[in-house]
């Protein structure tokens, strides 16, 4: 099978010839540190490990030039809306239509992300920002519901535009909403404001052909998950997150067959003994395989404190625990 193929089939929950395995994203200076350790400075990973291999295309879904500031005023909204234009020929790189016509006989995964999530769009970048943000809720919710609502505009335009030339084997939408003890926004306001802002965006996704519509999704989201799955989404992809309370054995149970899963494995236990890394991958792999939907991965960029020996052995693992007989 192609990377493409097997993708498609697992998140189908048909029987691929074996799960995909994604790369989890290697930096600089973990590469440095691991030549370090003593990887060889030419060595090749991708010919080390079993990759599949998978692309996002480069789309700009930012505003235009970018915002400086958060937005807070109904100026400031009217700004957005003339930075939002979704023809904007600087949305799409000058190579397009080559990418298009290779795209469309492509072997490895497509990834489209439509959406930075409710904070990255509301101009929160830091502390300082986040304040006006949160009070606008309560001061002016119209205000927020029509921030949101244009960017549910604005994605939903941008996906036809797109969807129209090529196909994607998946949307991503990505959403920093919380820390590790709970999300910012209770449910009932994630709801209400944000979930019902994508809905547009995830009804061109689905006229479009996308059958994957990824929550990527960081640190404690478990209590939002319940709304996520009944806005439509179908495949949770949950980072470097609170192990306890995003415990994907959890919510599968919780979620069954309306949720698939990629992640899952505590990138954490990294840092930890072989016996501690086996240990953590036994606990979550067999029993989700078993179930379908599931890419098996680290919860996160690999980070320069983990050891090229624990990660090789993680690899190891990983080919072991999917490829043996039954699978």
């Amino acid at each position: 099978m192609t990377s493409r193929e097997r993708f498609r089939e697992t998140m189908r929950y048909g029987t691929p010839d074996r799960v995909p395995y994604f790369e989890e994203g290697l930096r600089d200076d973990v590469l440095e540190r691991w030549h370090e350790q003593g990887l060889p400075p030419d060595a090749d990973l991708a010919a080390m490990f079993h990759v599949d291999a998978r692309e996002r295309m480069p789309v700009n879904i930012e505003p235009i030039p970018p915002m400086e500031r958060p937005i807070t005023t109904r100026a400031d909204l009217d700004e957005l809306r003339r930075r939002l234009d979704p023809a904007d020929p600087r949305r799409l790189p000058d190579d397009w239509p080559a990418r298009v016509a290779a795209w469309r006989s492509r072997q490895h995964v497509l990834e489209l992300q439509l959406h930075r999530g409710f904070f990255l769009s509301m101009g929160v970048r830091d502390a300082r920002t986040f304040d006006p943000v949160v009070y606008l809720l309560h001061d002016d919710p119209r205000l927020v519901h029509d921030i949101l609502n244009l960017y549910g505009e604005f994605g939903a335009r941008l996906a036809e535009r797109i969807l129209t030339e090529v196909g994607a084997d998946c949307v991503v939408f990505s959403e920093p909403i919380g820390g590790n003890d709970r999300p910012l926004l209770s449910p009932e306001t994630y709801g209400r404001f944000v979930l019902a802002s994508y809905r547009p965006i995830l009804d061109a996704a689905r006229r479009g052909g996308v059958e994957t519509l990824v929550y990527m999704t960081y640190a404690n989201a478990r209590p939002l998950l319940p709304g996520v799955v009944r806005a439509g989404f179908n495949c949770l992809w949950a980072c470097e997150v609170n192990v306890a309370a995003m415990n994907y054995l959890a919510i599968r149970r919780r979620f069954g067959r309306d949720l698939r899963l990629i992640g899952g494995i505590d990138l954490d236990t990294l840092l930890q003994d072989k016996a501690a890394i086996r240990a953590e991958m036994e606990r979550v792999i067999p029993p989700l395989l078993a179930q379908g939907g599931y890419v098996p991965l680290a919860d996160g960029r690999v980070r320069a404190n983990v050891p090229f020996e624990h990660y090789r052995y993680y690899r190891q693992v990983l080919e072991e625990l999917t490829s043996s007989p039954g699978f």
